[in-house]
């Protein structure tokens, strides 16, 4: 291991990663990936159904558009089952999923949406947090430091006490 500085990189790893920023990154990261599958799961399962009411009933997900293929180009082949149980052959397409785009959109706006209310969420709360700090009553003022007139009476006073 290479040192630099006295420290070893292991060492300095080590407290990066015990941070307090870097492990708060990690879990803000796996959060946010579990909260990725609930706004797909949303998305997907929950506002496109009612989009699709409005669409005809079409699957959303479905939506494509078949790229032309290029006369240069061999055609490529696949065998299926349709429905009569009869094997056919077909040229495979190219397509663009449009459909599975516009999900994606609506998922990063939702997840962008969520995001912007805790972020608020937690800015107000320092805020209450900074205001509340500001309008506690401050501690008195010390009393100011007897001038040196004061000092003087005051001496003279105990030594007219003690006679």
């Amino acid at each position: 291991m290479s040192k630099k500085n006295g420290k070893s990189l292991w060492k300095e790893f080590t407290e990066f990663a015990i941070k307090g920023n870097a492990m708060a990154l990690a879990v803000g990261t796996i959060i946010g990936g579990a909260f990725s599958t609930i706004t797909k799961s949303l998305t997907n399962d929950l506002i496109m159904p009612v989009v699709n009411i409005f669409l005809g009933g079409a699957d959303f997900s479905d939506i494509k558009i078949a790229l032309p293929r290029m006369p240069w180009v061999e055609p490529t082949y696949e065998t299926i089952v349709n429905e009569a149980g009869e094997e056919v052959v077909q040229v495979v397409e190219n397509y663009l999923t449009v459909g599975n785009f516009i999900s994606a959109v609506i998922n990063f706006f939702i997840l962008a949406l969520v995001v912007f209310a805790i972020v608020k969420g937690i800015n107000a709360l320092s805020e209450l947090g900074k205001k509340k700090e500001e309008e506690a009553p401050a501690a008195p003022p010390a009393p100011p430091a007897p001038s040196a007139e004061e000092v003087l009476l005051t001496e003279i006073r105990d030594l007219l006490k003690n006679k």
